[in-house]
């Protein structure tokens, strides 16, 4: 399953939303050190009913808009 997310880094309150075929979350760790990433890796893997193990980040590890993959197997 593939999925495209737009991040919100530094947030005052964590929130997933749905905007058409897009998750927009909001996080409140800094996107330094790769801290935003691994909570939506979290938050997506939560929100799927999935190990945090089987989501990965495809593309924009470095920017606000990215594809996650969750893998069945």
């Amino acid at each position: 399953m593939f999925i495209k997310v737009f991040v919100t880094p530094g947030a005052k309150k964590e929130k997933i939303e749905e905007k058409g075929d897009t998750l927009r979350i909001s996080v409140k760790e800094p996107a330094a050190q790769n801290f935003a990433n691994t909570r939506v890796r979290e938050l997506v893997a939560g929100r799927f009913k999935a190990p945090v193990g089987k989501v990965r980040i495809l593309t924009g590890h470095r920017s606000r808009a990215k594809m996650i993959s969750i893998s069945s197997s």
